[in-house]
């Protein structure tokens, strides 16, 4: 079992560990403008720069690179080395909040929050499983390095830059995902579509919805021409549909919009895309061209099947297509499409589907990331499968996800907690939250991974 002095120690820094989630979570660490030693905006930075005083006040041997990430050591930092990789920057707020966003509210045993359980709570937990360990005098045969990035929620530049200026060490695990363990990730595609807006057919004047590829969009409004008849249409559709859909008739034209159920696009199961709801709508009243195409490639589905990329394998189950962002600029209609691809699935050739499937449309930004996988077997999985068992008596066999955290960057990198099986998914959702008692739980379960990968007498 756990080590009594280091599970004693972690028991006492509860209110501590509250405390400082709490402040944390008012710093508002959403991606902004860049400015000189703040590549990813002035809150980012003012959050990186609070985590390395935290840092440095539990002993730990700190570097900051640049703006772009930092780290924290426990043990010889010529030593093998464990990485535990999380992140200090959040998606925007989105819709919906019964709390303040960054108020850090407290109701009972929850923190509510944007950045709770989404990766602030998370890498606290891997740090106070670190203060545990140093102030227990637990002797290391690996020395531990948190690494805290900056920009995983947009596009890893953080990580970029890291690896760059620093050694990635081989093996480690991120706090950025859910217990028992995931070692396999599934592949990427991200990229931007692109087509003229049809001068035929129902016009829109604007359309600006969502801002991050990952994000499931829960409310999507367009304003468009047209009069009375088309409020009649919307509603007629709404009732033929069974969808939230309302349409207002303004001096400008007709507001429409699609009230859907947000989420992280990797768990779109019990979401609802706004984006593909009010494409349809569109269609529905009249959108000719590209918007017309692009409502019968992406309607609401999330298994791209529509797009011709629908497959699945046995390793990491089927794929997963999202919408997050859709605008209408210029003269344009341009989307986002976010794909989480099973092990097993050749990139290229989804990408050639969706090419097919969307004639006339230009594709942006393309990139293409392979799968992840750590064998079940290893050392690193076995370890923490160990550990989760032993510190919850539950059952510990390794899972997949569509989710892509920082543990693909090493050779031998899973993701590691912090959710528990049947814990709410609020990550990138509105009234996200963490429970203190699960939270100091997981720190429990680090304590007892890291004392197992790195303790000398493990």
């Amino acid at each position: 079992m756990l080590n009594k002095k280091v599970e004693a120690l972690i028991d006492s820094y509860a209110d501590e560990y509250k405390s400082m989630l709490r402040r944390w979570v008012r710093v508002p660490s959403v991606k902004g403008e860049p400015e000189d030693g703040a590549p990813f905006g002035r809150d980012v930075r003012r959050m990186l720069d609070m985590a390395m005083v935290d840092c440095e006040t539990m002993g730990f041997l700190t570097h900051v690179y640049d703006g772009y990430a930092c780290d924290a050591t426990l043990g010889d930092e010529d030593a093998e080395t464990l990485a535990v990789l999380a992140h200090l920057d959040v998606v925007p707020v989105g819709d919906g909040w019964s709390y303040p966003p960054f108020g850090a509210t407290v109701v009972g045993d929850k923190v509510y929050g944007r950045g709770t359980s989404d990766d602030k709570g998370p890498a606290l937990c891997a740090m106070f499983a670190m203060r545990a360990l140093k102030e227990a005098g637990i002797p290391l045969r690996r020395s531990i390095r948190l690494i805290l990035g900056c920009d995983e929620e947009s596009g890893w530049e953080d990580m970029d830059w890291y690896c760059d200026h620093a050694k990635m060490p081989e093996m480690g695990f991120s706090p950025d995902a859910s217990f028992p363990l995931i070692n396999t990730e599934k592949g990427m595609i991200h990229t931007f579509v692109r087509a003229p807006l049809s001068p035929d057919g129902l016009q829109v004047l604007r359309l600006s919805v969502g801002e991050r590829l990952n994000v499931i969009p829960g409310i999507a409004e367009a304003l468009v021409q047209g009069g009375a008849e088309l409020v009649e249409k919307t509603a007629a559709y709404a009732t033929q549909t069974g969808l939230p859909y309302t349409a207002e008739l303004t001096p400008e034209g007709v507001l429409l919009r699609a009230e859907g159920i947000p989420g992280h696009s990797a768990y779109p199961e019990a979401c609802r895309n706004a984006n593909g709801m009010l494409l349809l709508l569109l269609r529905e009243l009249g959108a000719e061209g590209a918007l017309r195409t692009l409502a019968d490639a992406y309607p609401m589905e999330y298994d791209g099947a529509h797009l011709g990329i629908a497959c699945a394998d046995e390793v990491s189950g089927a794929l997963t297509c999202n919408m997050g962002i859709l605008r209408v600029e210029a003269g344009e209609v341009a989307a986002s499409l976010d794909c989480r691809c099973p092990v097993n699935a050749d990139l290229d050739a989804l990408t050639d589907a969706i090419r097919a499937h969307l004639p006339g449309f230009k594709l942006e930004g393309l990139s293409n990331t392979p799968a992840h996988h750590v064998p079940a077997d290893s050392e690193l999985v076995k370890a923490l499968l160990d550990a989760y068992h032993e510190e919850t008596g539950l059952p510990a066999i390794p899972e997949s996800t569509g989710g892509g955290t920082y543990a693909k960057i090493m050779k031998q990198g899973v993701a590691f907690g912090a959710a528990f099986p049947g814990d709410e998914d609020l990550a990138h959702q509105a009234n996200e939250y963490v429970e203190i008692p699960k939270m100091i739980r997981a720190a429990k379960i680090y304590a007892n991974a890291l004392i197992r990968l790195c303790g000398a007498d493990a």
